[in-house]
């Protein structure tokens, strides 16, 4: 039956002629989504047109209007008639006899109905004072009488709402937050709200009346499909149930991915989250440019009455390489070729995500537009940058989403496909698999003080359920993968090595401790034979602690970690004997020693700069070019004091991060006087060229003879330009490593880097009183693990109490 057809009984048998009419529709396998609900729309429309006539000789000043979802022609099979009868005030006996030949008939159907009987006037004071009728207003639709009165209706309530949008949009978003704190995440809940949830009908609504607005617009790629996802669902669900309900329940899922054609109910979640994410960061990129466009018109006429009546320039400030904050986004410099530049979505993400900022929406298309594949394996550069990204805590979670949002991740990371809103059936978890696995690494980022190797434990947590949605036992499928993940990133064999491991026995302690017998020697060893050594055996501590965090408040508990510390004490012992003796350093290269004896000549320092390259990763051809891995800076300087934060001090001043540090005293050839302390460095340029050596040179003799006073210019360059830093890192450790060496005391350091930090630690230990006899420092992502061999003034390690004391004084200085 042809839809005219169904109009035509409609019209002819009354109110069984349309029930008849729109249970064919209903029950008709050929017709569903859009089309379905369009025809259910027009069916009713007909039907209570047809009422509408026969119950008013004169339609002049009285109309029936369809507002809300019924406005949008948006009716699933369980939906409410929501319906307004809009009259001018004339004749009030007409217009309720009228209502009741409406309503009545509804309900005699067991249709629900939302009704309303008013005056233009009434109804735009009633959505002055709800917003929630305003909203309803916004999707307006003349279904029978005057056209006059609810055309002009419309164009008033539409008025009325962008000239108020300054007031009510703010409250609109404040409406949805509350609900998305009632009702949860819809791309993570199990037993989700379509209409209710965050990421749901609702927001998909509250979306359209922002664009209403004028004020701003939502991405619109995709937004109608997912809007289109969710209502088809909801039809199945209401034909599945025979109810007028919105909550997907675990036990209806297989029934209603049926009523669909999908393959199963988690096929089903799937479709669910991935329209639900849509929606949610459309939500979020929305939200955002309100917030700037209003903050723009508080602040316009302030600005005009200082500067006149010329357009003020935002205000850029520049984060990394080709990336800068403009009005509270980070986007990219003017200058910046992310056709050309493969790394620069991960340095923007990183800076993004290290500031506490969000990415603009237009920066990341355009990334995602002209994005190339990164080489395999990755540069140095990239690599520091995924691990900066995931060790930036809580804000890495909303900038991952827009990295995801266009495509980047699985550009990036072609195994995240599998994962990507992948439901987890099991009431423990809070999260899809996708989720939970940057939420480890958020957790994870807190845990990096008690870890040699922030960086493999980062990217361990980032792929430790990484088989999840492959045959077998996930944790056996992740290690194959994260093996050849880790090498694609640029890790080197030992440390893909570790990764692996870590994946593949992420749940080996938890389950170790809760369910074996610790007294049993046998367990023991058998834990020992699988880590293999005490810096895997600290990694997966780390890590078991992070995912059980990350998978919700009933994976971790007191009990449950006091378990797994003391299996790892046991194991630990059995590895100690393992151990790797210290290496004795290496002899100075011939470049070195030739700059100790031009240091000894000219009674100053000597510096190189040269490019630093390491010889191509295993997975590459032979005939690979070596992988730059930024500029290496040897400098040579006569033995005296305060060396270390000098040259710390004046690489901070010109904008350049250490990478890696390396500081010793090299023994000169027979028959040449003095001592010589040798540096080699990485170093790379935060944004912008590299310096001349020239200048790093003379303002390095400036500040070994305390003419160059660094602590006040970077005081003054910090008041100037602070840094913005939305990362809550967690706080600095310092320790004394038993027994590391002989010839000298080994404080480390473990801490978050940042400019200047280099600096303020040499200077630091040089007001303690103690001589650096070596340091060894590195930079991994955003954090920093450091050793300093320092010994007294006579060149023997410090006592005990002493040590303990540079210490501590060392870490109350990083924690102020």
């Amino acid at each position: 039956m042809t839809g005219t057809d169904m109009h035509d009984e409609t019209k002819d048998s009354g109110p069984g002629g349309y029930a008849a009419a729109r249970l064919r529709l209903l029950t008709e396998e050929a017709r569903s989504g859009p089309p379905r609900r369009t025809a259910l729309a027009d069916l009713t429309d007909a039907w209570l047109g047809g009422l509408f006539a026969a119950g008013t000789r004169e339609p002049r000043g009285i109309s029936l209007v369809a507002v809300g979802g019924y406005g949008r022609a948006e009716l699933s099979p369980r939906s409410d008639l929501d319906l307004l009868l809009l009259h001018d005030g004339s004749d009030p006996g007409a217009v309720a006899a009228l209502a009741d030949r409406l309503w009545y008939p509804v309900w005699d159907l067991g249709l629900a109905l939302d009704h309303s009987v008013r005056t233009p006037g009434e109804a735009r004071r009633t959505a002055g004072e709800d917003l929630k009728v305003q909203l309803g207003l916004l999707d307006a639709r003349h279904l029978a009488g005057d056209l006059g009165l609810t055309t002009g209706l419309r164009t008033a309530v539409l008025a009325d709402w962008r000239n108020q949008a300054p007031k009510r949009l703010p409250e609109l978003k404040e409406l949805c937050a509350e609900r998305a704190e009632r009702q949860g995440e819809l791309q993570y809940l199990l037993e989700p709200d379509l209409k209710e949830a965050r990421g749901g009908l609702r927001d998909a609504t509250a979306l359209r009346a922002v664009a209403a607005s004028w004020l701003a617009d939502a991405p619109r790629e995709g937004l109608a499909e997912a809007r289109r996802r969710l209502l088809d669902v909801r039809d199945a669900l209401h034909l599945a149930t025979g109810r007028a309900t919105d909550r997907l329940a675990l036990q209806e899922q297989d029934q209603v991915a049926s009523e669909l054609g999908l393959r199963d109910a988690d096929a089903l979640l799937r479709q669910v989250y991935e329209a639900a994410r849509v929606i949610a960061y459309a939500s979020d990129v929305t939200w955002r440019e309100v917030g700037r466009v209003l903050r723009s018109r508080a602040v316009r006429p302030r600005l005009r009455a200082l500067l006149g009546t010329g357009k003020p320039t935002a205000e850029r400030s520049p984060l990394a390489e080709g990336v800068v904050e403009q009005e509270g986004e980070v986007v990219l410099a003017r200058a910046a070729r992310p056709d050309r530049d493969p790394v620069l979505p991960l340095r923007a993400a990183a800076a993004a995500a290290q500031a506490g900022l969000p990415l603009s929406l237009h920066a990341v298309r355009r990334m995602a537009a002209a994005a190339r594949p990164l080489p395999t394996p990755w540069p140095a550069e990239a690599r520091e940058q995924l691990v900066t990204l995931l060790g930036s805590g809580r804000p890495t979670v909303e900038v991952w989403e827009a990295l995801e949002a266009e495509g980047l991740v699985t550009l990036l990371l072609p195994d995240w496909e599998r994962v990507r809103c992948r439901p987890q059936r099991n009431a423990v978890h809070l999260w899809t698999v996708d989720r939970h696995l940057v939420e480890t690494a958020v957790r994870a980022s807190e845990l990096t003080r008690r870890v040699g190797r922030p960086d493999l434990l980062l990217v361990a947590a980032l792929l430790h359920d990484i088989g999840k949605g492959r045959p077998g036992d996930h944790s056996v499928a992740g290690e194959v993968i994260a093996r050849d993940v880790a090498a694609r990133i640029g890790f080197d064999h030992h440390d893909v090595t570790v990764i692996a491991a870590l994946v593949r026995h992420h749940l080996l302690l938890v389950e170790t401790a809760t369910r074996r017998d610790l007294d049993d020697p046998a367990t023991v060893r058998a834990v020992a034979g699988a880590v293999g050594s005490q810096g895997t055996l600290e990694l997966l501590h780390a890590l078991t602690e992070a995912d059980a965090l990350a998978t919700g408040p009933a994976a971790w508990s007191s009990w449950r970690a006091s378990l797994v510390a003391d299996l790892v004490k046991r194991v630990s012992a059995v590895l100690a004997g393992d151990a790797p003796a210290v290496p004795e350093e290496a002899a100075p290269t011939t470049e070195q020693e030739r700059l100790a004896l031009e240091a000894v000549a000219t009674g100053g320092p000597v510096l190189a700069l040269r490019a630093r390259t390491e010889p191509p990763a295993e997975r590459q051809e032979p005939s690979g070019d070596p992988e730059p891995l930024g500029v290496e800076l040897l400098i040579a300087v006569p033995d005296q004091p305060g060396v270390l934060p000098a040259v710390a001090g004046v690489l901070a001043l010109h904008r350049l991060t250490v990478r890696t540090a390396e500081l010793r005293a090299v023994d000169l050839p027979d028959g040449v006087d003095g001592s010589v302390l040798l540096l080699d460095w990485r170093v790379a340029a935060q944004y912008g060229s590299l310096p001349q050596a020239a200048r790093l040179r003379a303002d390095l003799v400036r500040a070994l003879d305390g003419t160059l006073d660094i602590a006040g210019r970077l005081a003054e360059r910090d008041a100037a330009h602070p840094r913005r830093r939305g990362v809550v890192a967690p706080p600095p450790r310092v320790t004394v490593a038993p027994a590391a060496s002989r010839h000298a005391t080994v404080i480390e350091v473990r801490a978050q880097d940042a400019p200047g930090l280099l600096f303020r630690i040499g200077r630091a230990l040089e007001d303690a009183g103690v001589r650096v006899r070596s340091a060894h420092a590195s930079t991994l992502g955003a954090n920093v693990v450091d050793a300093f061999y320092v010994t007294q003034a006579q060149g023997v390690p410090l006592p005990g109490d002493e040590a303990a004391g540079v210490a501590r004084k060392l870490e109350e200085m990083l924690r102020a």
